[in-house]
Parts: structure tokens; sequence; C-alpha cells
């Protein structure tokens, strides 16, 4: 599949029926084109010629034909060979399609990117019908009749002749748009002899369209401007010198030299150097953090005040952001169960309105004696009622526009449908270990019962796992001086939600929870101090043999400082429940829950008992669960909506819907607050489409029913649906923390 971009499309209806076009031509099957987006996906053997014929037939034409992931990545591999030769080259990438500014006339015909005028070009002819109106109206009853009927038709054509033809393809096809209604209406309106309504109708729809447009470009161009972070090329250092290349030409291992003022190309660690790396297009925090030499540091940060030379670890296409600018461009293109169910909606709807234009037409005259001009007029008045503009522009607006700031504070929305799933939970249940806590412990206390053994048999059972319990074990036997000296077990294995096993000297060592130590007989002190470092809210790391205990670490994990305001911030967004899931013992999960103030508290959960826990609470309404992304998948996967934290990391964003790129909990409740917003702006925008056609309906009961008043009743609902979601990007002077 290849994909284009395209510009000039007017509505989302047009879309979708130029979607539909597209699909009936030979290799057509499977073509989408997204309205929100604007952009196109075919086949390549498609004929394009024909594909062009179709986008104008509406006003829409391509702007760019972006390569396909495929053929990109055999160009990545030759510039790659070739960055001396090509340095000159510009390849602007914002995923795994980017876009090729170049001038291959062969495939691109004599299409050019008309995205600063098209707006204007579709607005000279309303201006010049609007002229010519007002020409007729000076002129009406000051000159002949026919004169000021001309200046009418001539007004109606410049205005509506688009219009006009395209509602009198589609009713020889039998298909019913909103082209179809206005073409029928504009035509009855003139065999009336409405000239000056014809005239007016076809004006206002002309400017209806246009601020249709107007209002989802806003949407898309505010998305592009977030698409366009992306660094376009690097300084490597290449035996000494530098060398300007692609990022696409960067590949793991390489150095380049980041300048002040420079954007990072793509993720790495710094070599040398000292400087304040601002992440802002990362993690939506604008506070600068300070990078040196063994510091790692993100593509698409801005290096603010130090010369740095970055080892790459990750070639571009594979660092954080290009996965976010692609999960982003994704998320635009999704169609959530609101903008789905309008959509079939209006399939029906222009038909059904057609049937009753048909039936004030008929019904009146044959069955009350009614005036047959009366009730035509009122007919086609009914059939301009019927256009479905504001209706499917109710939700795509709000949604891009509700993504694209999302994505500006650093929360990766994966699509529309998660975004609408975010504002109705009702329940969310958090992992306590690195989401609540730091994920930093460090031992506190220690009961050693066989000093000989203890500190080494744990050190060397803990070398091997990164768990950050086992972290904090290794640090305190290092601190007391203990080193494995190379030595390492003859067997070791996790036991999931247990703790390691280990085969030392030939003989089976474990260090975990109580759980490892179930098969021995403890004597009364061990038991004791056990019990005495839970009350203590410990959280233990037991070390045992086949026959005894050797000794205890008590391990304390820090609260992150926001957890308790993040809390208190969703309870008052009247969350029914919050819930802390956590393998840890009770005293110790209950000590955590008290002080940061979740609702309810399940321990000593291993991880399928943490699926079974989500499922459990799914049963009581929509549930999201928050996780680091690490060793939370399962849950994340298992809850109505998936929210991970951890700045970028891969898991995060494979397994969550949604994704905080900052490394802690704070802008979660600004998250739901926006969420909750733009379903609210989507129910009132529908409310809105549906509320006006409603009542200009009833306004044909007495025969009020105009046919200027049923346009500026569609077109003032698409108005007021525009500016009602795109006050989305107003951003009110508020914390978007857990405070704002």
């Amino acid at each position: 599949m290849k994909q284009y971009q395209v510009k000039g499309l007017s509505c989302g209806g047009c879309a979708m029926r130029l979607e539909q076009e597209i699909r009936e031509l030979e290799h057509g099957e499977g073509a989408t084109l997204n309205y929100n987006s604007g952009r196109l996906r075919v086949n390549e053997e498609i004929s394009m010629d024909a594909v062009r014929r179709i986008l104008k037939s509406d006003g829409a034409s391509l702007s760019a034909a972006p390569a396909d992931a495929a053929a990109h990545t055999e160009a990545a591999g030759s510039i790659n060979g070739h960055a001396h030769s090509h340095a000159g080259q510009r390849i602007h990438s914002h995923d795994d399609h980017e876009i090729e500014h170049g001038h291959d006339h062969a495939e691109h015909g004599d299409e050019h990117d008309h995205s600063h005028g098209s707006g204007w070009t579709k607005l000279r002819p309303v201006l010049a019908a609007a002229i010519l109106y007002v020409v007729g109206l000076l002129l009406d009853g000051r000159a002949e009749s026919w004169i000021v009927v001309t200046i009418y038709l001539a007004a109606t054509a410049i205005s509506g002749y688009s219009t006009f033809m395209k509602g009198l393809r589609n009713l020889l096809r039998f298909k019913f748009t909103m082209d179809t209604l206005m073409t029928v209406a504009l035509v009855g309106a003139i065999a009336i002899g409405e000239w000056k309504e014809a005239t007016l109708v076809a004006i206002l729809f002309g400017l209806n369209e246009w601020l249709e447009g107007l209002g989802m470009e806003k949407a898309r161009r505010s998305m592009d401007a977030l698409l366009k972070t992306a660094p376009k090329e690097a300084r490597k250092m290449e035996g000494g010198r530098e060398v300007i290349v692609p990022i696409l030409a960067l590949a793991a291992g390489d150095i380049v030299k980041i300048r002040p003022g420079d954007q990072i190309p793509s993720d790495g660690e710094v070599i040398e150097g000292v400087s304040s790396v601002n992440e802002a297009a990362i993690t939506g925090e604008s506070l600068p953090l300070y990078k040196a030499a063994g510091d790692i540091v993100l593509g698409g940060s801005l290096n603010q005040d130090g010369l740095l030379l970055v080892r790459i670890t990750k070639a571009y296409r594979d660092s954080s952001l290009a996965r976010i600018l692609h999960l982003v461009q994704e998320a635009q293109e999704t169609k959530t169960p609101t903008e789905m169910f309008i959509n079939k909606f209006a399939r029906y709807y222009t038909p059904a309105i057609m049937i009753i234009a048909v039936i004030v037409m008929l019904a009146p005259p044959l069955l009350f004696g009614g005036d047959w001009s009366t009730w035509l007029y009122q007919g086609l008045s009914v059939l301009i009622v019927g256009c479905p503009c504001a209706l499917i522009l109710a939700s795509p607006i709000a949604i891009v526009s509700g993504i694209a700031r999302m994505a500006r504070h650093g929360i990766l929305v994966k699509g529309g449908v998660h975004l609408e799933q975010l504002g109705k939970l009702e329940l969310i249940a958090f992992d306590k270990t690195g989401t609540l806590t730091k994920g930093k412990p460090h031992v506190t206390e220690v009961r050693v019962y066989d000093q000989e053994r203890l500190f080494r048999v744990a050190s060397l059972i803990e070398s091997g796992s990164t768990h950050p319990l086992a972290k904090a074990v290794l640090e305190e036997t290092i601190r007391r001086g203990i080193t494995d000296a190379g030595e390492t077990p003859s067997s070791l294995r996790t036991i999931a939600g247990v703790g390691m096993e280990a085969d030392i000297d030939g003989s089976i060592y474990r260090l975990g929870n109580e759980l490892s130590a179930s098969h021995l007989d403890m004597p009364e002190q061990v038991r004791n101090d056990i019990e005495a470092l839970k009350a203590a809210g410990l959280t233990l790391a037991i070390v045992s043999d086949d026959s005894a205990v050797l000794g205890l670490f008590g391990i304390e994990d820090e609260v992150r400082e926001e957890s308790q305001s993040v809390i208190a911030a969703i309870h008052g967004l009247h969350i029914r429940r919050t819930v802390m899931l956590t393998g840890d013992h009770e005293k110790t999960a209950r000590k955590v829950a008290r002080r940061i103030g979740v609702s309810e508290v399940k321990s000593g959960l291993l991880p399928e008992d943490k699926v079974d826990a989500i499922r459990a609470l799914a049963a009581e309404g929509r549930v999201g669960m928050v996780g680091d992304g690490v060793n939370d998948a399962p849950a994340l996967a298992a809850a109505t909506l998936g929210i991970a934290m951890g700045k970028g990391t891969d898991s995060a964003m494979e397994t969550a819907d949604i994704v905080l790129m900052q490394d802690h909990l704070g802008k979660l409740p600004y998250a739901m607050r926006l969420a909750r917003r733009v379903d609210r702006i989507i129910r009132l925008n529908i409310g809105i489409a549906l509320g006006l056609k409603l009542i200009a309906l009833l306004l044909t009961i007495p025969g009020w029913l105009t046919l200027w008043i049923a346009i500026l009743s569609d077109m003032g609902a698409t108005i007021l649906v525009t500016l009602i979601g795109l006050t989305l990007f107003l951003e009110r002077k508020e914390s978007s923390t857990a405070q704002g």
C-alpha cells in the first residue's frame, strides 16, 4: 500500500464518498481515505490518474507521495552507504511512511501542494457570487426583471456549479449525499421561481463548506506541527571530522556532535560534554535536565547550552520520538465508536430526509388541499435541513484536537477510541512498585542468622536479576564489602511471584518473599522478626536453604511525592474506586495505601492474580490499569484501558493504550479531565447538530420554514461544532500536573 497526502477535502461525508469511488476502481479494494488526517492509502497498482480525477471532482488533490515502509528501508540503506555524495538531500521523516519532497513529475504529474492557497481557492467563487447577489438585490425593482434573474442565476452558477455537478452525478447513480440534496433543492427553487433564495442557498452552502474545511484544516495543521518536531539531519563524526547526514543514515554506535540549540537526532548516551537538555518534545515537561557523560538522552530533545558528543544507541526509526510520532499519526486515523456510529447513521439519515421531504411536498396538497407551490417550497427546505455536514463533523475535530493537545503534554494516546474510554473510566487500578512508589527500593533493616553465608549467597543470587528488589539487596551486599568475585551459581531460575532459586556449591538456596521459605519450620525468633519487619511496613526478602533461614532483608520503597495528590485529584473526578494491586505483603501494602489514599488494596498477588483482579473490577464497570509497562503487561492488556508510564520505554509503548511519557503520574488527572472535556464536547456537538435541524424541521408544521432558514440552521450548526471543537486548543493558565 502507498500513502498520499490529500488536500482540499471539504467534509467527512465527501471523504467517505470519495473513498467508496476509489474502491470501485481496478485494484482499489482496501483503499482508505481518512478525513481526520487527509491521508489516502491505495494499492501500488491502482491508476493514480483515475484517483486524481475522482479527487478533483470534489475539489481535492494529492499534495505529496510518501514512500512505503519497505521501499524507504532500502532507501535508508542506500543513504547510509552514500552519506558524502547525498549529504545535501533532505528526507523529512515522521514515521514508517516518510514523505519525500522531491520532483518526481512522472509520479506526481502536475500536482503541487496548495495547502496555503486551497482555502482561498474555495472562497473566491463564494465571494464573487456574494458580490453579484448584492448587485441583484440593489437592482431588484429598479431594472428589468430578466436582468435581475440573470444576475441571480450567474451568482448561483458561480457558487453552486461544483455542488450541482457532483449532486447530478450522484443522483444519476442513485447516491444520496448532501450534494444530491443541495442539487435537488437548487433545481426546485429555480423551477418555482425562487431566484433570490436559490442564490442565497448556493452562496451560504459554499461558505459553509469553506468554514467546515477550515476548521478541520486547523486541527490537521496542529497535528502536522507536532509531527514536524523530528530533527532532519545530524552531525556525524567520521575519522575525526564532522559530516552532515540525514538522520535516517544514523545507526547504533555512530557518534554525533550536538551543538547548543541543536535537536538530538536519536536516542543515545552522552560520552563527552555537559549541558542542560529540554525533553518537552518527548515528555511535555519544559524544565531542562542536566546531562553529562554516561547519561541517556532522547531523540527530539533540545540541547540548550553545552556541546555534547553522543553515541547513538538506536537508529532513528527505532527511537522514542519516531515511535511516538508514528503512534500519534496512527491515532489520528483511527475512528472512535461514536464516529463510526455517526457515519453509519448519516448513510441512512440522508435518504430518510429525502423521503420526509417527498412526504412534506405531497401529503398536505393531496390529503388536506394545501397549495402545491407552498408545500413544494417547504419540501425543498427540508432537503437542505437534511445535510449531515455538522453531524459528521461533530466528533473528528474534537478527537484530533484532543490527541494533539495530549501529545504536546507528553501524553501519548494511541487512538481516538482510547481517548473516549479514558473519559468514561469508572474504576482505576494501580500497580504499586514503580508506579505509586519510585521503584528504587533500598534495604533499611537486616536480620542475620548465618553471617558466613548470608551476604555471599544473596550477592550470587541477586547478581543475576534485574528486579528492583534484587538491586536493593545487591547494593546492600556491596555496601558490606561482598562481591561475587567472578563466581556464578551452577543454576539460577526465577519463580514468578516468589523469588529466585540457585544452586551454589551443590546446595539449593532461595531468596524471595515468604512463599520462598514456606517449606521451613521457622524458629520463633525468625517468625517474630518477620512480623516486626512487616509491621514496620517493610518488604521482605528472605534468604534460606533447604533447612533454615540465613537472614532477612527489610526493604523500603519511597512513595512518589505526587502519588497522594494524584489519587486525591482522581477521586475528585468522581471515579468510583481506586485500587492498588501489589505482590507485596498486606501490612506493607496497607501502609502505602493509607499514605496515598487509595480506596482499596489487593496484596500478595502473583502476575496472574493481578489479571484476575482486573477482570473482577471490569465486571463492575470500565476499569483502567496504570503500571510501569515492564512487568504489568498482562494486567494492562486485561483492563478496559491500559495506561503506562516510563519515559518512552519500549514495553510501555507496545502494551499500553495510553503512555505517560513522564516518569511520574502527575499528568494523569490532567489527561482524564481533558478526555472528559472531549467527550462532553462531542456530545454537545451532536446535540447542536441534531437540535438545530429538529427545530428547523418543526417549522414545517406551521409552514414557516424557508430555504434561507434551512441553510442557516445547517451552517450555524457547522460553525458552532467547528468552533467548539477547536476550543480544545485553548490552554488555560493551569498546571497540568495533579493539581491542574
